[in-house]
């Protein structure tokens, strides 16, 4: 039996879940992707609220029975349209030159291109002061253009090894060695890695940590990750000589640097070092309170699959590399950018981790607007 519902009927529900949202104690608890929890407003235990393709599904009596919109499925929709608007892009552009480099004058324009073996570069004519110049920010005294650089870490990071990574570019007719390759990607890793530390992404209050071992110079080691539940932002890594006896409080504690907030829920396998370092960095005797959940079920509301594909990404970069060559590589940051900031996921809409966080990228080369604005922030 269906029910028609006034208009009138229908704003009541959505004030009611209104009312839902902004009490001070959390009645929200996000379970997965598309399932949530709602506190019962008569102290009946919880709801589950599912997402399908066409609507809400609750479990509340108001919804089963009449096959109305709840308040309950109302409360979550609005929270998730308060996270959005909240969220302040930041919005990392294309870098345009606007004025001449020796008087500062706007009234430049184009004046032809700079050719080299590598590739052409633009240059410019300023109208007050009659001076040509060309400016290649971030590949400043490289012998090899922008394109030819960013497109030997795109293909690194996309699973090629160093040595096919300088095959392909020869297809491009860019002649360098798999050392160079490596150079570069060490040079660009460090630059964008400084620029990155100084931005904020806004991640949700569900972070998930597990570790994987890789071998470094032969041996094992352990890389410990912590991740973003909704988002997927790979927050923080670091690499410990040991499983069982390392203290995972410095990776708890970057990632409070890189976030700005403790999360309200970690999920983590029952490794000692994980709930030790909870206590000591997140766990207080005041609400709001950490969560810490510690059984992993294989099947469940608390599996760890997000944390697997991440792992899965790392050991499919590592047999491409046969193997790490030091603790502290370059390749570990690289990747980490490029899960972040560069590689669109299926899971997320086509969109990467850091555009969910409220960071974005312009360009069609995203390496290139990151690279260029990393060097402009150092000579700030």
């Amino acid at each position: 039996m269906t029910f028609k519902l006034k208009q009138s009927q229908i704003k009541a529900r959505e004030m009611r879940g209104l009312a839902i949202v902004n009490r001070q104690d959390s009645q929200i608890e996000r379970v997965s992707d598309y399932d949530y929890e709602v506190l019962s407003q008569s102290g009946n235990g919880t709801y589950l609220i599912s997402r399908t393709e066409d609507e809400w599904i609750c479990e509340c009596p108001d919804h089963r029975f009449r096959g109305v919109k709840c308040k309950h499925a109302w409360a979550v929709e609005l929270s998730l349209r308060l996270k959005e608007q909240i969220k302040r892009d930041t919005i990392i552009q294309q870098i345009a030159i606007s004025e001449c480099i020796f008087c500062h004058s706007p009234n430049i324009k184009k004046f032809g291109v700079r050719h080299n073996k590598s590739g052409d570069i633009q240059r410019f004519l300023c109208g007050d002061c009659g001076k040509t110049f060309s400016v290649n920010i971030g590949f400043e005294r490289m012998k090899h253009n922008p394109q030819a650089i960013t497109s030997a870490i795109q293909l690194y990071f996309s699973g090629e090894s160093l040595r096919n990574t300088q095959k392909s570019l020869r297809l491009l007719g860019v002649d360098v060695s798999h050392k160079t390759v490596y150079m570069w990607i060490k040079k660009y890793v460090a630059l964008m890695g400084k620029y990155i530390e100084k931005l904020k992404p806004q991640v949700s209050d569900t972070w998930r940590a597990d570790e994987i071992w890789v071998k470094i110079k032969g041996d094992m080691k352990y890389v410990f990750a912590i991740m973003d539940d909704e988002t997927r932002y790979w927050i923080a890594q670091e690499v410990a000589e040991s499983k069982y006896k390392h203290d995972a409080r410095k990776l708890f504690q970057l990632a409070k640097k890189v976030t700005g907030k403790k999360p309200e829920t970690l999920i983590t396998d029952g490794l000692p070092a994980y709930n030790d370092a909870y206590k000591k960095e997140f766990w207080t005797l005041r609400n709001p309170r950490t969560q810490h959940i510690r059984h992993i079920k294989i099947r469940g509301d608390h599996n760890n699959n997000k944390m697997e594909r991440l792992n899965g990404e790392i050991r499919d970069r590592e047999k491409v590399m046969r193997g790490l060559k030091r603790k502290d590589t370059p390749i570990l940051k690289g990747y980490q950018i490029f899960h972040n900031y560069i590689r669109e996921h299926e899971g997320l809409k086509g969109k990467t981790p850091a555009e969910v966080c409220g960071i974005t990228v312009e360009g069609k080369n995203k390496w290139k607007t990151l690279i260029q604005n990393a060097s402009r922030n150092e000579t700030d």
